[in-house]
């Protein structure tokens, strides 16, 4: 509604700097500065490559929402609950309990509801 003219780019960019200004600002007055210098190139790689698909993200989504209905973007956009589920047990080894399936199994049923 508000930003349907706005070129998504240009949003994207205006909330990422408004969220450097923001996060920057918190980090340097409550940890130690040390901390940064401590990172090795391995969390620094993981970093830019999670800020890159962050910003990827963000992007696609504006420009979703430009071309699609927003409760579809969003549909879509939440999905990724679910990828992020089945990874963690992939990728990560993290373990798929009876109670996360059932969660994971009705954000599906949810997320179908919502887009009909």
């Amino acid at each position: 509604m508000g930003l349907s003219k706005v070129d998504p780019v240009i949003a994207t960019g205006l909330r990422s700097v408004i969220m450097i200004v923001f996060t920057v600002s918190l980090m340097l007055l409550m940890k130690d500065r040390a901390l940064i210098t401590s990172l090795t190139s391995k969390e620094v790689l993981f970093i830019v490559l999670s800020g890159v698909a962050g910003a990827l993200s963000w992007l696609l989504y504006f420009v979703a929402l430009q071309y699609g209905k927003a409760v579809n973007v969003a549909v879509v956009d939440r999905s990724s609950i679910l990828f992020i589920v089945v990874l963690a047990a992939l990728v990560l080894g993290e373990e798929i309990t009876l109670k996360k399936a059932i969660a994971a199994g009705l954000v599906l049923i949810a997320l179908i509801l919502i887009s009909v």
